[in-house]
């Protein structure tokens, strides 16, 4: 016999993969033991040849399909007999064990099976969960992950679960969550008067779809916290949550019971499907067919919009409640707008019975709140796009291997807020974390964070914020940063979502130029104006601004401006400015306060975001916004109707050829958006040919600094259409670089701000004032300043 050794390195979920190894070695008649260590597990352990091991750990890594393994070390060493195999767990005085956390893992289908398989111990036991499936991260509060250090340690096992957890040929070896109806988590109904109607679990369903069918809005606690449910067949009952939820157009989402259900109702291709039945299980934007009207209000749950967010459910809660009531449920956040689910059992009695009739409760503690992730696919080139990671995806990030032997902490934007901590060569990227400028997500976020840091018993030595002092995210790394005596570093916002995407691409160290399209909201710049049109050109680990959109008025900081007719004024009102044009916008008190405030401007931005807001209203789509990219949705709506009958064929551009081009003319191309506009053309060609002008900048950029790689960021580019429209237009032409497992909004600040840090990239800035324009200084730039 010879003796072998492996080390496995990833996500692993250590307490619940150490019986996959065993089960292995067994099967194979291995002899040795595996444990949690330092990064991952280790295993030694005797066979007769290499071949033999090599098995071995193949079969390990296809019996794990839950398991992110990031590296395997393999190799021969000293001969030591083993007598049997064995598991160890125990800490045995070494050091803590630095495991990944593992995320939280949607309902499997052994488990669905045993759901609703009435000859089952956990018929209609609606937290089933086993080794490959259920809550993790949620529920964690010390690490390695096993009971004890969860929040169902509150919670002993039955007989019946002790011994499933014991014996090797059951599928719940070791199984850390294992419960069931007689020891587990209890379910409940509640009135608004805080009366419990049942704890049965067979009459709480009854309930549940009872009122259901009679239209009531009920609150129901998941993974991740608790979100509002009602018919989505019934109209009145859509209509009343959106009176009570004070949300007069947002979109909600959309709960099939299976696959098949769902494919009915909706266009779907098979890798939309894969990523439906995932262990992410995150939802989707979908394409409805004709045959949704019949069983769906859809008017009513997406207004205006041509894709609808649909999900199928990832925990046993949601299969039993979605089956039992046999109809698409609306589902929608259980928050205040802005602010993060609502996760508490108190914050939900006190809070949600404004909206809603009923609340389904359970007496298990979510630790760590999150929202479901969402994705969506680009309907031409099929280019996968993440609008939102959370539940599912988050907090691990194996995509990126710190480089650093101490603790960065980088603490993100604001809008969409994250933060990054950097530990032990391992990257943790948060879940999304709401509205930064919300209180009760600043709440969240020092709750989030304060978890993280105690899981691993660290402390930054290094703290990285944005550039912008307003944002709480700025505000409270200088907090930090005292209260732990260390350092603070500011790195400027376009520039961290520019890194973030180089190194989800690695490119951080690619032998050629690459040019970063940096398209979003807007961010602090070094001249202190808000940017957001920007193209960058990263070489020899240092980047430049090296094109911009042309500034215009910023009336209302770098937030979006959440009244798209402002946006039109302030890029439009100068070059175009009839008043019959904004007669229906504005009040003439309203116009004169907004043109002063606009001629009186101490801050110019150069945000793309804002001027697809102006395009939008300018064709009367919206002047007054109620959800952050209502307006921008419209517009792709428009513009698709062109791109459906005609593809992407365009005959010109508002940019004219001969047109000067440092900065790119805003006013030019507004100026002839309302020529268009005047001359009564077709408006979903006007929305076709804004996209194509803005597609066309990258082109005319790209020759210009001769560069043949570009990547993509910022929140622009969640937008399905400008992507699959670039792909059109380039693809054949240059290397297209996309975010991959990161959202491309401000959710990827926190990791862009770390990775610039930890890679020492250095920054090179045009002094924009000097509207340098000869080609050589506006390329490459003679006039820069160090920073």
């Amino acid at each position: 016999m010879q003796t072998f050794y492996i080390h496995i390195d990833g996500n692993i979920e250590s307490a619940e993969f150490l019986p996959l190894v065993y089960c292995v070695a067994k099967e194979m008649r291995v002899t040795g033991y595996v444990r949690n260590v330092d990064r991952g597990a280790e295993i030694f352990f005797n066979t007769s040849s290499l071949l033999g091991a090599s098995e071995f750990l193949q079969k390990i890594k296809q019996g794990a399909p839950y398991v992110e393994i990031t590296s395997s070390k393999f190799k021969k060493i000293q001969e030591h007999h083993f007598s049997d195999f064995n598991i160890y767990n125990e800490d045995d005085g070494r050091e803590p064990v630095h495991a990944l956390i593992p995320a939280d893992i949607a309902i499997c289908n052994n488990c669905k099976d045993e759901l609703h398989n009435s000859n089952n111990r956990r018929y209609h036991y609606p937290f089933v969960a086993c080794p490959d499936c259920g809550p993790r991260y949620a529920i964690l509060k010390k690490l390695p992950f096993d009971r004890r250090t969860t929040s169902l340690n509150n919670f002993s096992m039955c007989e019946a679960c002790f011994n499933e957890y014991n014996q090797v040929n059951n599928r719940r070896f070791f199984s850390e969550i294992n419960s069931c109806a007689d020891c587990g988590i209890k379910l409940s109904i509640l009135c608004s008067d805080l009366s419990i109607l049942s704890r049965n679990i067979e009459i709480v369903f009854s309930l549940i779809k009872h009122f259901l069918n009679q239209g009531k809005i009920l609150a129901v606690k998941g993974i991740g916290g608790y979100v509002l449910i009602c018919d989505a067949s019934n109209p009145d009952a859509i209509a009343l949550l959106r009176k009570r939820k004070h949300c007069p157009t947002k979109p909600f989402a959309l709960l099939y019971p299976d696959i098949k259900a769902l494919e009915n109702n909706f266009e779907i291709s098979e890798q939309e499907k894969y990523l439906l039945q995932s262990n992410a299980s995150p939802a989707l934007l979908l394409y409805p067919k004709q045959s949704s009207a019949n069983n769906v209000a859809l008017s009513y749950i997406a207004p205006k919009l041509n894709r609808t967010e649909v999900m199928l459910p990832d925990n046993a809660l949601f299969e039993l409640i979605s089956h039992e009531f046999g109809k698409p449920l609306v589902i929608a956040g259980a928050n205040i707008s802005g602010s993060p689910v609502i996760y508490k059992d108190e914050d939900a009695t006190l809070y949600l019975f404004d909206v809603v009739d009923f609340i389904v409760s359970h007496n298990l503690d979510i630790v760590v709140p999150q929202d479901k992730s969402i994705m969506q696919f680009s309907k031409y080139e099929n280019q996968s796009i993440i609008l939102k990671r959370s539940l599912g995806m988050a907090p691990s990030f194996a995509h990126y291997k710190s480089k650093s032997n101490y603790c960065i902490l980088a603490t993100g934007a604001s809008l969409e807020s994250s933060f990054t901590l950097a530990y032990m060569d391992d990257t943790f990227i948060s879940q999304y974390l709401g509205n930064g400028e919300s209180y009760e997500a600043q709440l969240m976020y020092k709750h989030t964070l304060e978890h993280l840091l105690a899981l691993y018993e660290v402390k930054p030595d290094v703290i990285i914020a944005d550039k912008n002092a307003e944002y709480f995210a700025h505000q409270y790394a200088t907090e930090l940063a005292e209260k732990y005596g260390t350092e603070v570093k500011f790195v400027q916002h376009h520039e961290a979502h520019f890194a973030a995407v180089l190194a989800e691409n690695r490119l951080l160290h690619s032998n050629k130029p690459v040019l970063g399209v940096i398209w979003d909201s807007g961010g602090l710049g070094y001249d202190d104006n808000i940017w957001g049109g920007e193209f960058f050109k990263y070489e020899n680990n240092e980047m430049m601004r090296c094109f911009h959109i042309d500034y215009f008025p910023a009336v209302k900081s770098d937030k979006p401006i959440p009244e798209p007719r402002l946006a039109a004024l302030c890029t439009a009102g100068y070059v175009w400015p009839q008043k019959d044009l904004w007669q229906n916008k504005f009040t003439s008190s309203e116009l004169s306060k907004y043109i002063s405030l606009a001629l009186n401007a101490a801050t110019f931005s150069s945000s793309l975001n804002s001027i697809f807001d102006a395009v939008a209203s300018l064709l009367n789509l919206c002047d007054i916004q109620t959800y952050s990219g209502e307006v921008a949705g419209y517009l792709q709506v428009l513009a698709e109707e062109y791109v459906e009958e005609n593809g992407f064929v365009m005959d010109e551009s508002y940019f004219k050829a001969d047109a000067q081009f440092y900065p790119i003319p805003t006013a030019l191309l507004m100026q002839s958006v309302i020529t268009d506009i005047q001359a009564d053309l077709d408006r979903s060609y006007i929305a076709a040919k804004f996209y194509y002008s803005i597609v066309s900048l990258i082109g005319k950029v790209a020759q210009r600094t001769h560069i043949n790689d570009i990547c993509f960021s910022g929140d622009v580019f969640q937008n399905a259409l400008l992507v699959d429209w670039i792909q059109e237009e380039y693809q054949d032409k240059y290397q297209l670089y996309f975010h991959i497992n990161l959202s491309p909004n401000n959710e990827n600040i926190s990791f862009g701000q770390m990775v610039y840090y930890e890679n020492k990239i250095t920054s090179v800035f045009f002094d924009t004032d000097k509207r340098l324009r000869d080609e050589s200084e506006r390329a490459f730039g003679n006039q820069k300043v160090q920073r």
